[in-house]
């Protein structure tokens, strides 16, 4: 049976990023991909914002990882070439009921660490973004977007330099666990070959099937894994170019941060995502969605044309809180919560995941290799 140091399960941008923080540290590091490609879920059906970080729970993960994440993930993208632009981001009340939200989501994002946000008036917003429609808005100028699959790329180059594997077509059927270590059965969906695999360290980065991959860990006391919600976002683009250069977005709505305006690095926009809780995934987008959207598109943007929006694509988040509750944190589960040396459980990595991946994956990297003390956020950007 062979056997590596570290296996990897999920060729998202958390699988890669914490592939390449552990390949770094001298650990053989193989990654698992049930699909034929990396990064074909959440990784790739999202806004491919950088998010600054005002608008999670003070102390949590999320906002811990977010302000770490977004300032490293700025100087890698600029480091590595990668496409990306500090665009900014204009939260908005469109009515003066929606302004006591601001004063909150300003209060909040100070005490996350994100002291750069700035209240404008109507008039200033206007100023910037004159087709836009508001009563207040806050600025946000350390937000921006990012071309996610260039990332995942320059990810996947740093780990396979540094000794890593890519194995796709690989799914985990299951598992167990074993005395120091932890034996893995896989499948090649391709040829419908079996083999088996034992490691000394799992990180489960499996997003969407991250619960389902811990579940089928012989050995793993399941009481202690969490529900699975997916909840469905809708994006439309627009025919012809919006008048905006920076993102916006209206006051969170509840389960997401409504239907805002993103913009790609070639300019055109993009508005979503909706909140659809679903059991299954199924990415079609129905245009008749698209029916909502204009009347919460035009609390901002009043002059947008009938007929303009056309379904783009969907993407799912896994999240673990379901409708009506509050919003979860991102949950990082190894040995202190379910007394399995060297395995690590990535529940809940929704957003900001893609802005925290790398602060993730040295999270998750000191956990697994505490010998290790060089401080790879530092080293790695010097590559």
């Amino acid at each position: 049976m062979e056997q590596v140091d570290c296996i990897v399960a999920g060729a998202g941008v958390i699988g890669l990023a914490v592939a390449r923080s552990l390949a770094a540290r001298g650990l053989d590091t193989l990654i698992l991909e049930a699909a034929d490609a990396i990064g074909t879920e959440t990784s790739s059906r999202n806004s491919e914002v950088i998010h600054a970080g005002v608008y999670y729970l003070e102390g949590s993960l999320k906002a811990r990882l977010c302000v770490a994440g977004r300032d490293m993930l700025y100087r890698y993208a600029t480091e590595r070439s990668i496409p990306h632009r500090r665009s900014g981001k204009l939260i908005l009340a469109t009515d003066e009921a929606q302004e006591p939200v601001l004063a909150t989501i300003h209060a909040n994002a100070i005490a996350c660490g994100v002291g750069d946000l700035r209240f404008l008036s109507a008039a200033e917003a206007q100023a910037l973004e004159p087709a836009l429609h508001c009563t207040k808005a806050l600025l946000s100028p350390s937000t921006g977007i990012i071309d996610s699959h260039a990332l995942m790329l320059a990810l996947l180059g740093d780990a396979e330099d540094s000794g890593a594997m890519l194995s796709l077509n690989t799914r985990i059927v299951s598992g167990r666990i074993e005395a120091h270590r932890i034996v893995l059965q896989t499948v090649n969906t391709a040829s419908g070959e079996n083999f088996e695999i034992a490691t000394s360290r799992l990180v489960n980065a499996a997003g969407l099937g991250a619960v389902a991959l811990a579940g089928s860990l012989e050995g793993i006391d399941r009481q202690l894994l969490p529900t699975l919600r997916y909840a469905k976002g809708n994006y439309f683009s627009v025919a012809g170019r919006a008048p905006f250069s920076r993102l916006v977005y209206p006051v969170p709505e509840p389960g997401g941060l409504g239907v805002h305006l993103t913009l790609d690095l070639g300019g055109a926009a993009r508005f979503g995502p909706d909140v659809e809780w679903t059991d299954v995934l199924d990415y079609r987008v129905d245009p008749a969605h698209g029916e909502r959207f204009y009347a919460a598109i035009r609390k901002y943007w009043p002059e947008l044309a009938d007929g303009s929006l056309q379904p783009a694509y969907s993407g799912i988040r896994p999240k673990l809180s379901g409708p009506g509750e509050a919003s979860s944190d991102f949950v990082i589960q190894h040995a202190a919560a379910h007394g399995i040396q060297g395995l690590v459980n990535l529940f809940g990595i929704e957003s900001p995941g893609l802005t925290s991946s790398l602060a993730v994956a040295e999270h998750v990297a000191r956990i697994l290799a505490p010998e290790a003390h060089r401080d790879l956020s530092d080293s790695l950007h010097a590559r």
